[in-house]
């Protein structure tokens, strides 16, 4: 039995039948055949260094939507398990970002990118241009830019410094949100509380008041979260005199007059029972006295808050089983505050 090589069959299959061909021509079918492979490998991988430049903005952006979102899922959980979180979170990350800086480095060297040769300023400027997805082709010292491409140049650089912004943001609010959590947890839990997180939809303190209360009237609220805010506005119309001062302390405009100040708190009144604006301390006062219940509202970043205590039940003192219990959250979202319902653990 004779073993046939590689080639052997690769020249048979590229020929067809050989019989009666000379052996020359076999060889330059061969050639030819390989060449156009090697041909076609090259002309599909082939990129220019703009284009290798703009996918590497891509995965570095995909890199750092990723790191946010393993930041937040850190951000949940017990306190050990954030740190223990947060911990792996870092170290997954630093490995990947030095893996996809490694790839990207040898890609740029493939085509003849050496960033040794150029000064610091110059390698910024091509960073800053490179993720903002501006071509960093070198250009004739001679050549004159052109005022157009001056303010490309400035706005990509505008840009790729304000995603930058908004990277370093979303960090510190993760960080503060972790702050305010632990803090918050170490109230709670001698207690014997925990929060209950309520849906951040601008209707978030009256989700979390009937939260409460279904835990007050043994699992089902008499109201629901609209009904709840349809109180709060015929409660602040009927006892407008009580509201109106702290409401035109941050509404009020020089040279408003009394009518249009009436019609603003009326407005403002229309707001909190159609629409998802969010609730505050003056809704928190007419929902004390709406429900006649003591309110208290525990917070990681703030004194807590005691609202109602005329309507405390027993000696008086602490909370009692008919309080309602919520958490203020300055860090939670990015969009503002936020409230939570507090439930025993």
């Amino acid at each position: 039995m004779v073993n046939q090589s590689p080639n052997t069959n690769f020249a048979v299959s590229a020929v067809g039948t050989t019989q009666g061909c000379p052996m020359e021509d076999t060889q330059e079918v061969e050639e030819k055949a390989h060449e156009e492979v090697i041909s076609d490998k090259t002309s599909e991988k082939q990129e220019t260094l703009d284009d290798v430049l703009s996918r590497h903005r891509k995965e570095t952006s995909q890199l750092q939507k990723k790191e946010v979102e393993m930041k937040k899922a850190a951000a949940r959980g017990s306190k050990a398990e954030q740190k223990a979180k947060k911990k792996q979170v870092e170290e997954e990350v630093t490995q990947l970002s030095a893996k996809l800086k490694e790839k990207q480095a040898k890609e740029l060297a493939a085509l003849g990118y050496n960033s040794g040769n150029r000064n610091e300023k110059s390698n910024l400027d091509n960073l800053v241009k490179a993720i903002a997805g501006v071509s960093v082709t070198s250009q004739p010292e001679h050549t004159k830019v052109s005022k157009a491409k001056q303010r490309r140049d400035k706005r990509a650089q505008q840009e790729a410094e304000r995603e930058q912004r908004i990277q370093a943001e979303q960090s510190d609010i993760i960080s503060d949100r972790m702050i305010e959590d632990e803090k918050l947890e170490r109230k709670l839990k001698p207690l014997g509380l925990t929060v209950c997180e309520i849906k951040p939809d601008g209707h978030c303190l009256y989700r979390a008041v009937e939260d409460q209360l279904a835990l007050v009237f043994g699992g089902r609220s008499p109201y629901t979260y609209q009904e709840l805010r349809e109180m709060v506005a015929a409660y602040m119309r009927k006892h407008t005199s009580d509201f109106l001062p702290f409401f035109l302390s941050e509404n009020m405009i020089e040279g408003d007059s009394d009518e249009s100040l009436a019609q603003k708190f009326e407005n403002y009144c229309k707001e909190v029972e159609s629409t998802a604006i969010w609730g505050g301390q003056l809704e928190l006062g007419a929902l004390t006295h709406c429900l006649k219940k003591h309110i208290m509202i525990f917070s990681g970043s703030f004194p807590d808050v005691e609202m109602g205590k005329e309507y405390k039940s027993g000696d008086g003192t602490g909370l009692s089983n008919s309080s309602i219990t919520l958490s203020y959250h300055k860090h939670a979202f990015g969009l503002g505050e936020h409230y939570n319902s507090v439930v025993p653990t």
